[in-house]
């Protein structure tokens, strides 16, 4: 039985757009590949992770993650809503006989593989969610699900609440999962300047985005 992780990824040149104010377009999309491709490191290098499935339409997503030894992608066409794509993603690794999917967007720049084996680890048993919130507890930064379809996806505005009520509906075992580096996703300039000083003092490497520098 396997675990694969799912990581959905927008197209480039859409991404971090309320970063605007404080970095360029280059930067921004700069920023969205190198956690794209930090957070590919991390569950590649997670002893609980079988594979990882990159989701996206964006061509320069998907060869930078097809580059990355143990990452698989699926390309989406047209324009499907986020849920809809992890739903079909879904499908498919459950046809390949996966047991459980730990769904990770590709923002949560301090992910780590302690991080990655801890959800695992309280969804160990058969009929369990795993929920990481955002900082806000408003939306949903990770979920693990065993089995993978065992509630539907409802990532978006207030989904933290929303996928702990469809789990306790499906009389899934609920764990959340409370990490001060799943908790930041970086959308806002406010979460930038969070992610630099929760970095510096967790020891953590910056990851790059400059290339010049940002935006007065």
């Amino acid at each position: 039985m396997s675990i694969w992780a799912m990581v959905p990824i927008k197209p480039l040149n859409r991404a971090k757009s309320r970063l605007a104010a404080v970095l360029s377009s280059d930067q921004r999309e700069t920023l969205a590949l190198h956690m794209l491709i930090h957070n590919l490191k991390v569950l590649t290098q997670s002893p609980g992770i079988f594979g990882v499935l990159v989701i996206s339409r964006d061509m320069k997503a998907l060869s930078a993650a097809r580059a990355i030894q143990g990452v698989h992608t699926l390309q989406e066409s047209g324009t499907p809503e986020l849920n809809t794509a992890l739903h079909r993603a879904s499908r498919m690794l459950m046809s390949w006989g996966t047991s459980a999917t730990l769904v990770l967007p590709a923002d949560i720049p301090l992910i780590h593989c302690d991080d990655v084996q801890a959800m695992i680890d309280l969804g160990r048993f058969e009929h369990s969610v795993v929920i990481a919130p955002d900082r806000r507890r408003d939306g949903t930064n990770a979920m693990f699900m065993r089995p993978p379809d065992i509630i539907d996806y409802g990532f978006g505005v207030g989904s933290f609440k929303r996928h702990i009520q469809a789990a306790e509906l499906a009389g899934a075992e609920v764990h959340i999962y409370e990490s001060e580096r799943m908790s930041l996703d970086v959308d806002s300039p406010e979460d930038l300047t969070l992610y630099q000083e929760l970095a510096a003092k967790l020891g953590e490497p910056i990851i790059d985005y400059l290339g010049v520098a940002p935006q007065a």
